[in-house]
Protein backbone atom coordinates (compact mmCIF):
# COMPACT_ATOMS: atom_id res chain seq x y z
CA UNK A 1 0.00 0.00 0.00
CA UNK A 2 1.06 3.23 -0.78
CA UNK A 3 0.51 5.80 1.92
CA UNK A 4 0.21 9.19 0.20
CA UNK A 5 1.11 12.49 2.90
CA UNK A 6 -1.83 14.84 3.49
CA UNK A 7 0.35 17.94 1.64
CA UNK A 8 1.41 15.90 -0.89
CA UNK A 9 -2.45 14.34 -1.62
CA UNK A 10 -3.69 17.87 -1.73
CA UNK A 11 -0.44 19.55 -4.21
CA UNK A 12 -1.38 16.51 -6.43
CA UNK A 13 -5.48 17.62 -6.17
CA UNK A 14 -4.84 21.42 -7.20
CA UNK A 15 -2.38 20.13 -9.82
CA UNK A 16 -5.11 17.89 -10.99
CA UNK A 17 -7.77 20.67 -11.20
CA UNK A 18 -5.35 23.19 -12.99
CA UNK A 19 -4.88 20.31 -15.52
CA UNK A 20 -8.26 20.06 -16.36
CA UNK A 21 -8.83 23.83 -16.54
CA UNK A 22 -6.23 24.14 -18.97
CA UNK A 23 -7.07 22.18 -21.03
CA UNK A 24 -10.81 23.42 -21.13
CA UNK A 25 -8.96 26.58 -21.70
CA UNK A 26 -7.40 25.02 -24.45
CA UNK A 27 -10.85 23.64 -26.40
CA UNK A 28 -11.64 27.17 -26.22
CA UNK A 29 -11.71 29.39 -29.70
CA UNK A 30 -9.19 32.70 -29.05
CA UNK A 31 -12.60 34.69 -29.03
CA UNK A 32 -13.67 32.78 -26.43
CA UNK A 33 -11.22 32.77 -24.15
CA UNK A 34 -10.98 36.22 -24.28
CA UNK A 35 -15.13 36.00 -23.49
CA UNK A 36 -14.56 34.11 -20.43
CA UNK A 37 -11.69 36.49 -19.25
CA UNK A 38 -14.52 39.65 -19.39
CA UNK A 39 -17.06 37.12 -17.52
CA UNK A 40 -14.79 36.37 -14.82
CA UNK A 41 -14.08 39.91 -14.07
CA UNK A 42 -17.58 40.74 -13.96
CA UNK A 43 -18.29 37.99 -11.69
CA UNK A 44 -15.32 38.58 -9.44
CA UNK A 45 -16.13 42.40 -9.07
CA UNK A 46 -18.52 42.89 -6.16
CA UNK A 47 -21.91 44.27 -7.03
CA UNK A 48 -24.02 43.90 -4.37
CA UNK A 49 -25.62 46.38 -2.67
CA UNK A 50 -23.63 45.24 1.25
CA UNK A 51 -20.12 44.92 0.18
CA UNK A 52 -20.30 45.86 -3.24
CA UNK A 53 -20.09 48.58 -6.23
CA UNK A 54 -21.60 48.90 -9.49
CA UNK A 55 -19.92 51.89 -9.99
CA UNK A 56 -16.19 50.41 -9.83
CA UNK A 57 -17.70 47.80 -12.40
CA UNK A 58 -18.74 50.48 -14.58
CA UNK A 59 -15.45 51.69 -14.51
CA UNK A 60 -13.99 48.65 -15.18
CA UNK A 61 -16.19 48.02 -18.33
CA UNK A 62 -15.38 51.98 -19.97
CA UNK A 63 -12.25 51.22 -19.83
CA UNK A 64 -12.37 47.95 -21.56
CA UNK A 65 -14.18 49.77 -24.01
CA UNK A 66 -12.00 52.58 -24.66
CA UNK A 67 -9.37 49.58 -25.22
CA UNK A 68 -11.39 48.68 -28.00
CA UNK A 69 -11.86 52.23 -29.67
CA UNK A 70 -15.04 53.79 -27.91
CA UNK A 71 -14.08 57.49 -27.11
CA UNK A 72 -15.64 60.23 -25.22
CA UNK A 73 -18.67 61.04 -27.38
CA UNK A 74 -19.78 57.25 -27.59
CA UNK A 75 -19.76 56.88 -23.68
CA UNK A 76 -22.03 58.40 -21.33
CA UNK A 77 -21.54 57.82 -17.29
CA UNK A 78 -24.76 58.03 -15.16
CA UNK A 79 -24.74 58.34 -11.32
CA UNK A 80 -26.69 60.25 -8.40
CA UNK A 81 -24.88 62.28 -5.53
CA UNK A 82 -26.70 60.12 -2.72
CA UNK A 83 -26.07 56.43 -4.93
CA UNK A 84 -22.44 57.00 -5.12
CA UNK A 85 -21.70 53.20 -5.85
CA UNK A 86 -24.82 52.33 -8.01
CA UNK A 87 -23.38 54.28 -11.30
CA UNK A 88 -23.64 53.02 -14.63
CA UNK A 89 -22.92 53.40 -18.22
CA UNK A 90 -24.06 53.99 -21.94
CA UNK A 91 -22.27 53.13 -25.23
CA UNK A 92 -23.60 53.41 -28.29
CA UNK A 93 -21.95 52.19 -31.79
CA UNK A 94 -23.70 54.29 -34.56
CA UNK A 95 -25.58 52.51 -37.34
CA UNK A 96 -25.47 53.13 -41.50
CA UNK A 97 -28.84 53.78 -41.88
CA UNK A 98 -30.23 57.00 -41.26
CA UNK A 99 -34.25 55.82 -40.39
CA UNK A 100 -33.73 52.75 -38.90
CA UNK A 101 -34.04 53.03 -35.06
CA UNK A 102 -31.45 51.76 -32.61
CA UNK A 103 -32.08 48.89 -31.03
CA UNK A 104 -30.78 49.13 -26.78
CA UNK A 105 -29.32 46.19 -25.34
CA UNK A 106 -29.83 46.57 -21.63
CA UNK A 107 -27.77 44.57 -18.65
CA UNK A 108 -28.18 45.02 -14.87
CA UNK A 109 -24.58 44.93 -13.15
CA UNK A 110 -25.68 44.83 -9.46
CA UNK A 111 -26.35 40.92 -8.11
CA UNK A 112 -28.14 39.79 -5.13
CA UNK A 113 -26.25 39.58 -1.66
CA UNK A 114 -23.88 36.51 -0.71
CA UNK A 115 -22.98 35.12 2.28
CA UNK A 116 -20.15 33.84 2.20
CA UNK A 117 -20.43 31.47 5.11
CA UNK A 118 -23.18 29.80 3.29
CA UNK A 119 -21.41 29.16 -0.01
CA UNK A 120 -19.87 25.52 -0.77
CA UNK A 121 -17.24 28.39 -3.00
CA UNK A 122 -16.38 31.77 -2.83
CA UNK A 123 -19.19 33.81 -4.31
CA UNK A 124 -17.41 35.80 -6.37
CA UNK A 125 -14.96 33.73 -7.68
CA UNK A 126 -15.75 32.00 -10.48
CA UNK A 127 -15.32 28.97 -10.49
CA UNK A 128 -15.68 26.25 -13.54
CA UNK A 129 -16.04 22.63 -12.20
CA UNK A 130 -18.33 19.94 -13.07
CA UNK A 131 -19.51 21.73 -16.57
CA UNK A 132 -20.85 25.10 -14.22
CA UNK A 133 -19.59 28.19 -13.34
CA UNK A 134 -20.03 28.90 -9.96
CA UNK A 135 -20.80 32.36 -8.40
CA UNK A 136 -22.97 35.12 -7.86
CA UNK A 137 -24.36 36.94 -11.03
CA UNK A 138 -22.86 33.64 -13.27
CA UNK A 139 -26.12 33.56 -14.48
CA UNK A 140 -28.11 36.31 -13.28
CA UNK A 141 -26.95 38.33 -15.16
CA UNK A 142 -23.60 38.87 -15.70
CA UNK A 143 -23.56 36.61 -18.42
CA UNK A 144 -25.18 38.17 -20.72
CA UNK A 145 -23.59 41.19 -19.63
CA UNK A 146 -20.23 39.97 -21.01
CA UNK A 147 -22.26 38.85 -24.30
CA UNK A 148 -23.09 42.37 -24.84
CA UNK A 149 -19.56 43.77 -23.76
CA UNK A 150 -18.12 41.62 -25.52
CA UNK A 151 -19.45 42.32 -28.63
CA UNK A 152 -19.78 45.75 -28.36
CA UNK A 153 -16.21 45.96 -28.05
CA UNK A 154 -15.68 43.23 -30.94
CA UNK A 155 -17.53 44.99 -33.65
CA UNK A 156 -15.61 48.74 -32.44
CA UNK A 157 -12.40 46.32 -33.02
CA UNK A 158 -13.44 45.17 -36.50
CA UNK A 159 -14.68 48.50 -37.78
CA UNK A 160 -17.90 46.57 -38.43
CA UNK A 161 -21.20 49.06 -38.53
CA UNK A 162 -24.62 47.38 -38.80
CA UNK A 163 -27.61 49.45 -40.57
CA UNK A 164 -29.46 50.14 -36.79
CA UNK A 165 -26.96 51.66 -34.29
CA UNK A 166 -26.79 49.44 -31.41
CA UNK A 167 -27.10 50.51 -27.43
CA UNK A 168 -25.68 49.23 -24.55
CA UNK A 169 -27.14 49.78 -21.52
CA UNK A 170 -25.50 48.79 -17.79
CA UNK A 171 -27.36 49.94 -15.21
CA UNK A 172 -27.69 48.96 -11.45
CA UNK A 173 -30.32 48.67 -8.58
CA UNK A 174 -32.65 45.65 -10.70
CA UNK A 175 -32.09 43.74 -7.38
CA UNK A 176 -32.85 45.94 -4.68
CA UNK A 177 -35.89 47.86 -4.48
CA UNK A 178 -34.15 50.55 -2.23
CA UNK A 179 -31.37 51.28 -4.47
CA UNK A 180 -30.80 53.62 -7.35
CA UNK A 181 -32.32 52.02 -10.05
CA UNK A 182 -30.22 53.05 -13.62
CA UNK A 183 -32.91 51.72 -16.05
CA UNK A 184 -35.45 54.12 -14.10
CA UNK A 185 -33.79 56.85 -14.80
CA UNK A 186 -32.78 56.26 -17.96
CA UNK A 187 -36.43 56.20 -19.36
CA UNK A 188 -37.19 59.11 -17.08
CA UNK A 189 -34.21 61.23 -17.46
CA UNK A 190 -32.57 60.42 -20.79
CA UNK A 191 -34.82 59.00 -23.03
CA UNK A 192 -33.25 60.29 -26.11
CA UNK A 193 -30.16 58.49 -24.69
CA UNK A 194 -31.60 54.56 -24.96
CA UNK A 195 -34.10 55.70 -27.71
CA UNK A 196 -34.77 52.32 -29.51
CA UNK A 197 -37.21 50.60 -31.67
CA UNK A 198 -36.96 47.52 -29.07
CA UNK A 199 -34.52 46.27 -26.23
CA UNK A 200 -32.95 42.99 -25.45
CA UNK A 201 -33.06 42.12 -21.97
CA UNK A 202 -32.49 39.32 -19.70
CA UNK A 203 -35.86 36.96 -18.96
CA UNK A 204 -35.68 34.48 -22.08
CA UNK A 205 -33.55 31.77 -22.02
CA UNK A 206 -34.65 27.90 -21.94
CA UNK A 207 -35.36 24.99 -19.74
CA UNK A 208 -33.83 21.58 -19.80
CA UNK A 209 -35.06 18.23 -17.87
CA UNK A 210 -32.69 18.17 -15.27
CA UNK A 211 -30.68 15.91 -16.98
CA UNK A 212 -28.83 17.93 -19.81
CA UNK A 213 -31.36 17.58 -22.67
CA UNK A 214 -32.61 21.25 -23.59
CA UNK A 215 -36.70 20.83 -23.82
CA UNK A 216 -37.70 24.26 -25.10
CA UNK A 217 -36.12 28.06 -25.41
CA UNK A 218 -37.74 31.18 -24.29
CA UNK A 219 -38.25 34.53 -25.93
CA UNK A 220 -39.42 36.38 -22.71
CA UNK A 221 -42.16 39.12 -23.73
CA UNK A 222 -43.66 40.23 -21.24
CA UNK A 223 -43.76 40.72 -16.94
CA UNK A 224 -46.40 40.94 -13.98
CA UNK A 225 -46.29 43.97 -12.10
CA UNK A 226 -44.48 42.87 -8.27
CA UNK A 227 -46.65 44.96 -5.62
CA UNK A 228 -46.61 44.75 -2.03
CA UNK A 229 -49.65 45.75 0.28
CA UNK A 230 -50.01 46.30 4.14
CA UNK A 231 -52.95 44.12 5.29
CA UNK A 232 -53.66 45.74 9.12
CA UNK A 233 -56.17 45.49 11.98
CA UNK A 234 -56.61 48.03 14.87
CA UNK A 235 -58.46 47.43 17.93
CA UNK A 236 -58.19 49.50 21.08
CA UNK A 237 -56.31 46.06 22.87
CA UNK A 238 -56.87 46.07 26.42
CA UNK A 239 -55.53 43.80 29.65
CA UNK A 240 -55.15 40.04 28.48
CA UNK A 241 -57.01 38.98 31.83
CA UNK A 242 -59.86 39.64 30.16
CA UNK A 243 -60.10 38.62 26.62
CA UNK A 244 -61.98 39.42 23.92
CA UNK A 245 -63.03 38.40 20.42
CA UNK A 246 -62.41 41.78 18.87
CA UNK A 247 -58.96 40.82 18.80
CA UNK A 248 -56.32 42.26 16.05
CA UNK A 249 -54.22 39.33 15.73
CA UNK A 250 -57.95 37.17 15.11
CA UNK A 251 -59.44 39.59 12.64
CA UNK A 252 -56.09 39.35 10.40
CA UNK A 253 -55.58 35.47 10.50
CA UNK A 254 -59.45 35.61 9.41
CA UNK A 255 -58.72 37.99 6.73
CA UNK A 256 -55.03 35.64 5.33
CA UNK A 257 -57.56 32.45 5.46
CA UNK A 258 -59.89 34.47 3.16
CA UNK A 259 -56.92 35.30 0.90
CA UNK A 260 -55.14 31.96 1.20
CA UNK A 261 -58.61 30.83 -0.37
CA UNK A 262 -59.15 33.21 -2.73
CA UNK A 263 -58.48 32.49 -6.33
CA UNK A 264 -58.05 34.92 -9.32
CA UNK A 265 -59.34 34.63 -12.48
CA UNK A 266 -57.68 33.03 -15.25
CA UNK A 267 -56.02 35.85 -17.76
CA UNK A 268 -54.36 35.23 -21.35
CA UNK A 269 -52.12 37.89 -23.12
CA UNK A 270 -51.34 36.88 -26.88
CA UNK A 271 -47.83 35.16 -25.60
CA UNK A 272 -49.22 33.35 -22.18
CA UNK A 273 -52.13 31.47 -24.80
CA UNK A 274 -49.30 30.83 -27.29
CA UNK A 275 -46.92 29.63 -24.56
CA UNK A 276 -49.34 27.22 -23.10
CA UNK A 277 -50.22 26.09 -26.57
CA UNK A 278 -46.55 25.69 -27.79
CA UNK A 279 -45.12 24.54 -24.78
CA UNK A 280 -48.09 22.32 -24.12
CA UNK A 281 -47.61 20.67 -27.65
CA UNK A 282 -44.04 20.12 -26.96
CA UNK A 283 -44.67 17.65 -23.69
CA UNK A 284 -47.24 15.59 -24.93
CA UNK A 285 -48.16 14.57 -21.84
CA UNK A 286 -51.42 14.54 -20.04
CA UNK A 287 -50.79 17.95 -18.30
CA UNK A 288 -48.96 19.14 -21.91
CA UNK A 289 -52.63 17.90 -23.39
CA UNK A 290 -54.64 20.17 -20.61
CA UNK A 291 -52.56 22.82 -21.44
CA UNK A 292 -53.36 23.38 -25.15
CA UNK A 293 -57.23 22.44 -24.01
CA UNK A 294 -56.75 25.61 -21.62
CA UNK A 295 -55.28 27.78 -24.44
CA UNK A 296 -57.69 26.76 -27.15
CA UNK A 297 -60.69 26.21 -24.91
CA UNK A 298 -64.17 28.44 -24.02
CA UNK A 299 -63.31 30.29 -20.62
CA UNK A 300 -66.22 29.21 -18.49
CA UNK A 301 -66.93 25.67 -20.49
CA UNK A 302 -66.26 22.42 -18.53
CA UNK A 303 -63.32 21.58 -20.86
CA UNK A 304 -61.63 24.89 -19.48
CA UNK A 305 -62.39 24.32 -15.91
CA UNK A 306 -61.03 20.76 -16.24
CA UNK A 307 -58.41 21.67 -17.74
CA UNK A 308 -57.44 24.55 -15.48
CA UNK A 309 -57.71 22.22 -12.86
CA UNK A 310 -55.00 19.94 -14.39
CA UNK A 311 -52.90 22.82 -15.19
CA UNK A 312 -52.99 24.82 -11.93
CA UNK A 313 -51.26 21.68 -9.85
CA UNK A 314 -47.89 22.98 -11.84
CA UNK A 315 -47.26 25.95 -9.23
CA UNK A 316 -45.11 27.71 -12.29
CA UNK A 317 -47.76 27.55 -14.57
CA UNK A 318 -50.24 28.14 -12.15
CA UNK A 319 -48.54 31.92 -11.61
CA UNK A 320 -48.52 32.46 -15.10
CA UNK A 321 -52.20 32.34 -15.90
CA UNK A 322 -53.08 34.86 -13.30
CA UNK A 323 -52.25 37.58 -10.36
CA UNK A 324 -51.34 35.92 -7.62
CA UNK A 325 -51.46 37.33 -3.78
CA UNK A 326 -49.79 36.03 -0.56
CA UNK A 327 -48.87 36.60 2.69
CA UNK A 328 -44.92 36.84 3.30
CA UNK A 329 -44.55 38.97 6.50
CA UNK A 330 -45.98 39.13 9.65
CA UNK A 331 -45.99 41.24 13.04
CA UNK A 332 -48.91 41.75 15.76
CA UNK A 333 -49.22 42.93 19.22
CA UNK A 334 -46.70 44.97 21.86
CA UNK A 335 -46.66 43.20 24.95
CA UNK A 336 -47.44 39.16 26.24
CA UNK A 337 -49.66 40.57 28.92
CA UNK A 338 -51.74 42.76 26.83
CA UNK A 339 -54.43 42.62 24.04
CA UNK A 340 -53.17 43.45 20.87
CA UNK A 341 -53.60 47.06 19.66
CA UNK A 342 -52.05 46.40 16.07
CA UNK A 343 -51.62 43.10 13.87
CA UNK A 344 -50.42 43.35 9.98
CA UNK A 345 -49.09 41.39 7.12
CA UNK A 346 -47.38 42.12 4.11
CA UNK A 347 -49.16 40.77 0.85
CA UNK A 348 -46.85 40.62 -1.95
CA UNK A 349 -49.30 40.68 -5.35
CA UNK A 350 -47.31 39.84 -8.61
CA UNK A 351 -49.90 40.94 -11.30
CA UNK A 352 -50.91 40.49 -14.69
CA UNK A 353 -50.03 42.44 -17.32
CA UNK A 354 -53.10 45.38 -17.96
CA UNK A 355 -54.16 45.03 -14.38
CA UNK A 356 -53.70 48.05 -11.97
CA UNK A 357 -52.62 47.92 -8.73
CA UNK A 358 -55.49 49.68 -7.30
CA UNK A 359 -57.62 47.50 -8.80
CA UNK A 360 -56.05 44.18 -6.70
CA UNK A 361 -55.80 46.53 -4.30
CA UNK A 362 -59.85 47.46 -4.07
CA UNK A 363 -59.99 43.33 -4.73
CA UNK A 364 -58.27 42.58 -1.38
CA UNK A 365 -60.27 44.49 0.21
CA UNK A 366 -63.67 43.29 -1.39
CA UNK A 367 -61.70 39.02 -0.19
CA UNK A 368 -61.29 40.60 3.49
CA UNK A 369 -64.84 42.38 3.42
CA UNK A 370 -64.10 43.37 7.24
CA UNK A 371 -64.30 47.61 7.31
CA UNK A 372 -62.31 47.46 10.62
CA UNK A 373 -59.10 46.79 8.25
CA UNK A 374 -57.10 48.46 6.20
CA UNK A 375 -55.17 47.35 2.70
CA UNK A 376 -52.67 49.64 1.69
CA UNK A 377 -50.00 49.73 -1.26
CA UNK A 378 -46.32 50.16 0.43
CA UNK A 379 -44.70 50.27 -2.30
CA UNK A 380 -44.11 51.44 -6.27
CA UNK A 381 -41.03 50.29 -7.68
CA UNK A 382 -42.55 51.29 -11.05
CA UNK A 383 -44.83 51.92 -13.44
CA UNK A 384 -47.66 48.70 -14.34
CA UNK A 385 -46.55 46.14 -16.44
CA UNK A 386 -47.79 46.45 -19.95
CA UNK A 387 -47.75 43.40 -22.54
CA UNK A 388 -45.39 44.12 -25.50
CA UNK A 389 -46.80 42.41 -29.18
CA UNK A 390 -46.01 39.51 -29.95
CA UNK A 391 -43.90 40.72 -32.70
CA UNK A 392 -43.05 38.46 -36.16
CA UNK A 393 -40.01 40.51 -36.67
CA UNK A 394 -38.67 39.63 -33.27
CA UNK A 395 -39.94 35.98 -33.05
CA UNK A 396 -38.83 35.31 -36.53
CA UNK A 397 -35.36 35.67 -36.56
CA UNK A 398 -34.77 33.94 -33.22
CA UNK A 399 -36.94 30.78 -34.52
CA UNK A 400 -34.88 30.58 -36.78
CA UNK A 401 -31.32 30.72 -34.84
CA UNK A 402 -33.18 28.29 -32.06
CA UNK A 403 -33.19 25.67 -35.12
CA UNK A 404 -29.84 26.34 -36.05
CA UNK A 405 -28.24 26.07 -32.29
CA UNK A 406 -30.89 23.78 -30.79
CA UNK A 407 -32.53 21.42 -33.57
CA UNK A 408 -36.05 20.29 -32.73
CA UNK A 409 -36.00 22.63 -29.51
CA UNK A 410 -39.04 24.72 -29.99
CA UNK A 411 -38.74 28.54 -29.03
CA UNK A 412 -41.77 29.72 -27.06
CA UNK A 413 -43.11 32.94 -26.21
CA UNK A 414 -43.26 32.89 -22.73
CA UNK A 415 -44.27 36.17 -19.84
CA UNK A 416 -42.21 36.00 -16.37
CA UNK A 417 -43.92 35.91 -13.15
CA UNK A 418 -40.99 37.43 -11.72
CA UNK A 419 -39.60 41.14 -12.55
CA UNK A 420 -37.38 42.49 -14.92
CA UNK A 421 -36.17 46.49 -15.29
CA UNK A 422 -37.92 45.72 -18.94
CA UNK A 423 -40.82 47.61 -17.21
CA UNK A 424 -38.95 50.92 -17.67
CA UNK A 425 -38.80 50.95 -21.29
CA UNK A 426 -42.11 49.42 -22.00
CA UNK A 427 -43.33 52.63 -19.91
CA UNK A 428 -41.87 55.19 -22.28
CA UNK A 429 -42.56 53.32 -25.36
CA UNK A 430 -39.83 50.64 -25.73
CA UNK A 431 -40.80 47.22 -26.17
CA UNK A 432 -38.29 44.96 -24.45
CA UNK A 433 -37.55 41.31 -25.40
CA UNK A 434 -35.76 38.64 -23.42
CA UNK A 435 -33.91 36.74 -26.37
CA UNK A 436 -33.36 32.37 -25.95
CA UNK A 437 -30.01 31.25 -26.03
CA UNK A 438 -29.07 30.29 -22.59
CA UNK A 439 -30.52 27.49 -20.24
CA UNK A 440 -31.02 26.56 -16.69
CA UNK A 441 -32.50 23.19 -15.02
CA UNK A 442 -35.60 23.07 -13.74
CA UNK A 443 -34.09 23.95 -10.22
CA UNK A 444 -33.23 27.56 -11.79
CA UNK A 445 -29.45 27.35 -10.99
CA UNK A 446 -29.65 28.63 -7.74
CA UNK A 447 -30.84 32.48 -8.97
CA UNK A 448 -30.99 34.63 -6.08
CA UNK A 449 -30.25 31.54 -3.67
CA UNK A 450 -27.04 29.89 -2.46
CA UNK A 451 -24.24 28.60 -4.77
CA UNK A 452 -25.46 30.07 -8.24
CA UNK A 453 -24.07 28.79 -11.16
CA UNK A 454 -24.25 28.55 -14.92
CA UNK A 455 -24.32 25.59 -17.39
CA UNK A 456 -20.63 26.14 -19.11
CA UNK A 457 -21.91 25.08 -22.90
CA UNK A 458 -25.34 26.98 -22.01
CA UNK A 459 -22.85 29.99 -21.68
CA UNK A 460 -20.69 29.25 -24.97
CA UNK A 461 -23.67 28.25 -27.17
CA UNK A 462 -26.05 31.24 -25.97
CA UNK A 463 -23.44 33.67 -26.53
CA UNK A 464 -22.88 32.49 -29.87
CA UNK A 465 -26.55 32.36 -30.66
CA UNK A 466 -26.99 35.84 -29.69
CA UNK A 467 -24.42 37.28 -31.49
CA UNK A 468 -25.71 36.01 -34.48
CA UNK A 469 -29.08 37.27 -33.57
CA UNK A 470 -28.47 41.07 -32.59
CA UNK A 471 -26.52 40.48 -36.47
CA UNK A 472 -29.71 39.87 -37.80
CA UNK A 473 -31.78 42.11 -35.95
CA UNK A 474 -29.45 44.68 -36.68
CA UNK A 475 -28.90 43.88 -40.26
CA UNK A 476 -32.50 44.39 -41.27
Amino acid sequence: MTIIKPAIAVAALAGALLGAAAQAQATLRPDQVAFRALYKDLVETDTSITTGSCTLLADKVERHLRDAGYGDADITRFAVPDHPKEGGLVVILPGTSATLKPILLLGHLDVVVANRADWDRDPYRLIEEGGQFYGRGTADMKAMDAVWIDLMSRLKQGGTRYKRTLKLALTCGEETSTAFNGAQWLSENRRDLIDAEFALNEGGSGRTDGKGKVLTEQLHVGEKTPVNYRIEATNAGGHSSIPIADNAIYELADALVKLRAYEFPVQFTDTTRAFFAKAGAARGDDLGKAMVVLATATPGSAEFAAAEAKVNADRGYHALLRTTCVATLLDGGHANNALPQRAGANVNCRIFPGVTGEAVRATLETVIADPRMTVKRTDLRGPDAKAPPLDPKILGPAEKLVAKYYPGVPLVPAMSAGATDGVFLEAVGIPSYGPPGFYTNPDGNGVHGLNEHAIVAAVYTGRDLLNDLVREYASH
